[in-house]
């Protein structure tokens, strides 16, 4: 087969090597990829945004199969226009993808199938948003309805913080994706990420995990897309898993083909666990970031098998298996980041810390001069399984320790959850 692979971070990076491993294979092309994509694939210069252009290097290829990594352009509709050339993708709809990109929406879908979320309002201007507020009360959490790269959302322990993030949103920090906003009661539990392949009508589970939102150890600072990730996440017992596809996927799945949106490809649903059982914080439409990473190091099966599967709706037949290991990744990001993160700098030994059980995985990377240099904010994710998750994390921060970046940092305490249950048990 030949598959062509949209995105050029950290998952993508993640997903080119486990398509790269299958057998079915002949070859991988990845735009616009980055430097260690480039190692698994030919990376080629195509707009992704420009869908007629990425349909024509289809035909031109002969690609049997597009795998879009991003949300951006699911919700731009990307996997609709290619279908209208008849060319095979693994992505939702733009219809579905609304799943994502309008979180306003999704609360809307699970006020309507009874789906366990946190209480909300939606509101289009600054000043009924902070009345809601005003009676609300703080803590509480403001979310921009739209797209904001992981960067919407604000947790406001203080009526104070929740003002100043409104005005965030409706000043523009977030752009259109903060015309709108979302307002929802602060929940407390323990947060997970649970995954679906989905068909448009068979939902199967696809592995959990948990990530680590917050810049700083000890879950301090501003949120980030993620600065690190385990898997499995030992809050989803199987007890978990069956509760969470009963009350809050299946009914997801339903709703969505009622609404004339079934939806197709991966389901990403960020939970609530409490003693009361899983709440849906969010959905996203695409595998999660840095949870890829660790999904890819855990599946056993093809990957390029599975994806084919969902395609063609055959998921009813389909079993996935996972490695007894478990995985985790730690981010490197650069100074700066979650703002304005500083580019251009050298980083050396990455080559040398890759090993047994351990991959690193190039996100915001390029290529200056022969040299690898950082550019993006989150840079690298190393990545290493182990018999435990403290295993897992040892090996992770050993190899992380052999790269020479002095302009990166990362959180030092990825996985402390799982570790300590487990010195516990």
């Amino acid at each position: 087969m030949n598959v062509l692979l949209l995105g050029s971070g950290g998952r993508e990076h993640a997903l080119a090597w486990k398509i790269a491993a299958s057998p079915l294979l002949t070859k991988l092309y990845a735009a616009p990829g980055n430097p260690g994509i480039g190692a698994e694939a030919e990376l080629v210069k195509l707009d992704v945004t420009d869908h007629a252009a990425v349909a024509a290097f289809c035909r031109e290829k002969k690609i049997d199969l597009v795998v879009v990594g991003p949300e951006g352009p699911l919700v731009a509709g990307i996997a609709d226009d290619l279908r209208a050339e008849n060319i095979r993708v693994f992505g939702p709809s733009k219809a579905a993808a609304r799943l994502e990109g309008s979180k306003g929406f999704t609360k809307d879908l699970c006020a309507r199938y009874n789906i366990p979320t946190a209480a909300y309002g939606r509101f289009g201007d600054v000043a009924s948003a902070k009345a809601y507020v005003e009676k609300t009360g703080a803590p509480i959490v403001i979310k921009a309805d739209g797209l904001a790269a992981g960067k919407g959302v604000t947790v406001a322990m203080t009526l104070e913080e929740a003002r100043a993030a409104l005005d965030a949103c409706f000043e523009g920090s977030f752009g259109a994706a903060g015309a709108e906003v979302v307002i929802e009661e602060f929940m407390t539990g323990e947060e997970a990420s649970f995954f679906c392949l989905c068909d448009g009508t068979t939902a199967l589970p696809f592995g959990t995990a948990q990530d680590h939102k917050r810049v700083g150890d000890g879950d301090t600072g501003p949120n980030t897309g993620g600065m690190g990730a385990y898997s499995p996440a030992p809050v989803m017992t199987p007890e978990m898993v069956e509760r969470t596809m009963r009350e809050i996927i299946e009914p997801t799945m339903r709703g969505m083909a009622e609404l004339g949106a079934p939806f197709a490809g991966i389901l990403f649903a960020g939970l609530m666990i409490s003693d009361k059982g899983p709440k849906l914080i969010e959905y996203n439409t695409r595998f999660g970031d840095p949870e890829c990473q660790v999904l890819m190091m855990r599946l056993k099966d093809d990957l390029l098998v599975l994806l084919n599967a969902a395609v063609d709706g055959q998921l009813a037949h389909t079993s996935i298996r996972w490695r007894d290991e478990a995985a985790l990744t730690v981010v490197m990001a650069a100074r700066g980041y979650p703002g304005t993160p500083e580019k251009g700098s050298v980083i050396r030994g990455v080559e040398d810390a890759a090993g047994e059980g351990v991959q690193i995985f190039h996100a915001g990377t390029a290529i200056n001069g022969g040299a690898l240099v950082a550019n993006g904010g989150r840079v690298l994710n190393v990545t290493a399984t182990g018999a435990t998750v403290g295993e897992a994390q040892a090996r992770a921060y050993a190899a992380l320790d052999r790269i020479d970046w002095p302009d990166g940092f990362c959180r030092r305490d990825i996985g402390w959850q799982a570790v300590a249950r487990e010195k516990a048990s």
